[in-house]
């Protein structure tokens, strides 16, 4: 793990993008863990005289049409983003491992669950996660469990190709030959060589996961609309587009962003984990 984080770290010295990546994403780690300190006002505080002020040295981002700063709202919404993204990676982690590892040991109980797998992957992600939260009722851990059971039909396809992989690599022969059961080679041979493939699906699942949330909000089967998230802004501003544009853009632009700097931290740790793309940088350097 060390030396996946110095890796990264490497990168970014080497690539501006990935370093802008990183840095970014401390900022919004910053700011849901921050909140209170860095907020200059409350997120749910009505003031109806300042009703859709534009940015100011008093209300940086502005105000929407109930007088709420909207530097705020946004620094509030980094939470439920962090919340989000750890909760589906974590859900994806814990429902796609265990099925993608148990299809691919065992054959015949695989095939139905790899069966189920392809039929939840031919419905689109969006349509998907819309039906499970009609389904479930409208709440942040429904949004998280509705969009975590869209990724974890990616994750259940990468540790089973993985598993696939590994269960014919010599040293596992070598252990089930000398009496190691099931359990004993996934713990000790199995799961430690699929951390590399599941730390880069874990960046790209939080980074979608970012999106799916946005479009849910977006669409009004989100989080509730007094929870501040970049989603709700973005729902609420596109009544205000062309009076208050300052709505839409600095949600807008979060999300945007924390997607972006996702995508380009997992791109590092692909290409750090790549053994050919480490041979190939490596005779780039020697020519």
């Amino acid at each position: 793990m060390t030396a996946t984080l110095q890796g990264v770290f490497g990168a970014a010295i080497r690539r501006p993008l990935t370093a802008f990546g990183l840095l970014f994403l401390v900022v919004v780690i910053v700011f849901a863990l921050a909140s209170p300190l860095i907020a200059p006002y409350s997120p749910l505080e009505i003031d109806s005289l300042n009703r859709l002020v534009p940015p100011n040295a008093e209300h940086w981002f502005g105000t929407d049409h109930f007088g709420r700063d909207t530097f705020s709202r946004v620094v509030y919404g980094a939470r439920l983003a962090l919340l989000i993204g750890i909760g589906v990676v974590g859900f994806a982690l814990m429902t796609g491992v265990p099925i993608g590892v148990v299809s691919a040991l065992y054959p015949r109980l695989g095939r139905v669950l790899m069966r189920g797998v392809d039929v939840l992957m031919a419905f689109p992600s969006l349509l998907l996660a819309l039906g499970l939260i009609v389904i479930l009722g409208r709440g942040v851990s429904n949004a998280i469990l509705a969009i975590g059971v869209v990724y974890l039909t990616t994750t259940a396809r990468i540790v089973y190709g993985v598993t696939l992989r590994l269960r014919e690599e010599t040293y596992v022969e070598a252990a089930q030959s000398m009496g190691a059961g099931t359990l004993w080679t996934v713990r000790k041979h199995i799961l430690p060589n699929m951390i590399s493939p599941l730390l880069v699906q874990a960046s790209f699942v939080f980074a979608f996961a970012q999106l799916g949330a946005a479009s849910l909000d977006f669409l009004g089967l989100g989080t509730p609309p007094d929870i501040p998230s970049w989603g709700n802004m973005l729902a609420e501003s596109r009544l205000y587009i062309t009076r208050a544009p300052w709505l839409l853009f600095f949600p807008g632009m979060m999300i945007a962003l924390t997607a972006f700097s996702l995508n380009l931290t997992g791109d590092a740790l692909r290409d750090h984990m790549d053994p050919r793309f480490r041979e190939a940088m490596g005779n780039r350097k020697r020519t």
